[in-house]
């Protein structure tokens, strides 16, 4: 090791390529602005865009090798409309169980990009896969599902990377999203991804700006043993 965060040519291992300071900077950057967007503008992206942005999602880690992962690119207006109507039964029942300090709040915060994003994606761990033989999994069966947030994280960076951005939706019914689109029993519901360029950028989270929650130290989630 050189200065700091710099590694010698012996220690990085022959034929792996370098990743200088300007690029460890931009990464740092990206990382910073990965937002969780939820206003989108309504244009649509470049033909072939999300099957691109799997691709690259698809070069991610799994337990074992295993690519759980199952995207379900919704299209249909129809399924499209279910979802939608599905969030809204989640969301009232998630604001019934807030505390009086925090409906009005929580009431203001537009939760989905349901309405505007010109791209929704589905994500699901396909529990079944015979793929990796059980490799890794066989006392943490969830370690597919861990395998497949991965994959969604990659697929983030990627779209920030090219000024798209990623909402997550998570206030939705698993059985009643599997039931919609007509997935596999297996498959797990991981999370349904608003995909677009976003209306404004920011290097906060939104909910942070609305005052919702603020980030707290690294070392507050650090303990030694």
């Amino acid at each position: 090791m050189n200065r700091v965060g710099e590694v010698s040519v012996a220690e990085r291992g022959e034929g792996a390529p370098e990743f200088g300071p300007a690029f460890r900077e931009q990464l740092y950057d990206l990382l910073k602005w990965r937002r969780d967007v939820r206003r989108f503008k309504r244009a649509a992206l470049p033909p072939g865009t999300i099957e691109r942005l799997i691709g690259i999602a698809c070069l991610s880690p799994s337990v074992g090798l295993s690519e759980p992962w199952r995207f379900v690119i919704v299209e249909d207006e129809g399924r499209r409309a279910a979802i939608r109507q599905c969030f809204e039964v989640c969301n009232k029942d998630a604001l019934q169980m807030q505390t009086q300090d925090r409906a009005a709040l929580y009431a203001r915060l537009k939760l989905a990009g349901l309405d505007d994003a010109p791209c929704q994606i589905t994500v699901f761990a396909d529990r079944a896969t015979a793929q990796g033989a059980g490799l890794g999994r066989l006392t943490m069966p969830e370690a597919l599902d861990y395998s497949v947030a991965i994959a969604v994280h990659t697929l983030w960076l990627a779209a920030r990377a090219e000024g798209i951005g990623v909402g997550w939706v998570s206030i939705l019914d698993p059985r009643r999203i599997a039931a919609i689109l007509d997935v596999p029993q297996h498959w797990i519901f991981i999370g349904h991804l608003c995909v677009g360029y976003p209306v404004t950028e920011d290097d906060r989270p939104a909910l942070e700006r609305a005052g919702w929650e603020h980030r707290h130290p690294p070392a507050a989630a650090v303990l030694y043993r």
